[in-house]
């Protein structure tokens, strides 16, 4: 009857629906976490290089400051 045939085009059509928000949300959520992640590991590349340079710096500053000291030392000495 056409009771039957609406029932079962409501049911048919509520159930692709939902199939497709779910679809809809779990690709968002995929999305969204995919781009955090991607932004976390950027964040810490740029945090290891910024340690890495300043540890290069702080090296540099180093060496200088005891190739200075030896100088000082060797002119006094001499």
């Amino acid at each position: 009857s056409v009771t039957v045939v609406v029932v079962v085009v409501t049911v048919v059509v509520v159930v692709v629906v939902v199939i497709e928000v779910t679809v809809v949300v779990v690709v968002v959520v995929v999305t969204v976490v995919v781009l955090v992640v991607v932004v976390v590991v950027i964040t810490a590349a740029a945090v290891v290089v910024v340690v890495v340079v300043v540890v290069v710096v702080a090296v540099a500053v180093v060496v200088v400051v005891v190739v200075i000291v030896l100088v000082v030392v060797v002119v006094v000495v001499v």
